[in-house]
């Protein structure tokens, strides 16, 4: 049980962020003992962190988050070659040749997407349909909701965050693949972004009325 438990304390840590070990011990059905004992190995193997942070009465609550070689358990796919590939890509077609392969990338992604996507389902099962689809690619996601009749696309990985980092056109073109995808009468806009230091994606989709669809 020992491996598995440690697995689900990092799987855990990366899908909601800092926790402390007895928000932890909840979740995972163990004492806060056995949790703090799951962070105390983590922690030696340099996959985990802590940090005090202070409430508003009491002792400071301890908070543990992955590391940077904790986040590292859930690479890039094939970060190397992509990052190989996309160098060779400019240096023989240029910019111009890069953006062919943007396009070309997003035609694909858009394609697949609208084929789970059905246009005529309420906007919570829509981005649920898409969330489950960025989920089999790798990138941890969900749909949340919200009582405002918003719903939240939340991504807590990126698999590949090496080509994103590299060329940011990746990710706006995903924002542009997710308007169309959803349908004209939502907008999506990004509220979290993990190369601006976030430690996940997230988009919230809105709905919009029918006159601000067609203006």
């Amino acid at each position: 049980m020992s491996a598995s438990t440690s697995e689900q304390t990092l799987f855990l840590l990366k899908m909601r962020g800092p926790q402390t070990a007895q928000q932890l011990a909840a979740l995972l059905d163990i004492t806060s003992m056995g949790a703090r004992r799951q962070l105390e190995a983590a922690q030696g193997r340099g996959l985990v962190a802590f940090e005090d942070l202070a409430d508003k009465v009491g002792r400071p609550s301890r908070r543990w988050a992955l590391t940077r070689e904790g986040h590292a358990r859930y690479p890039d796919r094939h970060a190397d070659l992509t990052l190989e590939l996309i160098a060779q890509v400019k240096t023989l077609f240029g910019d111009e040749g890069l953006d062919k392969l943007i396009v070309a990338r997003e035609r694909s992604s858009e394609a697949a997407y609208a084929r789970l996507v059905d246009l005529r389902l309420e906007l919570a099962q829509r981005v649920d349909s898409l969330a489950r689809a960025r989920d089999g690619e790798g990138y941890m996601a969900h749909a949340e909701p919200q009582d405002d009749g918003s719903v939240l696309l939340v991504e807590n990985h990126c698999p590949i965050c090496a080509a994103a980092t590299a060329c940011q056109n990746f990710c706006r073109s995903e924002l542009a693949i997710f308007q169309r995808v959803l349908g004209d009468d939502c907008k999506v806009e990004r509220s979290e972004y993990l190369l601006d230091g976030g430690r996940r994606c997230v988009y919230r989709i809105m709905p919009v009325d029918a006159s601000s669809a067609g203006s």
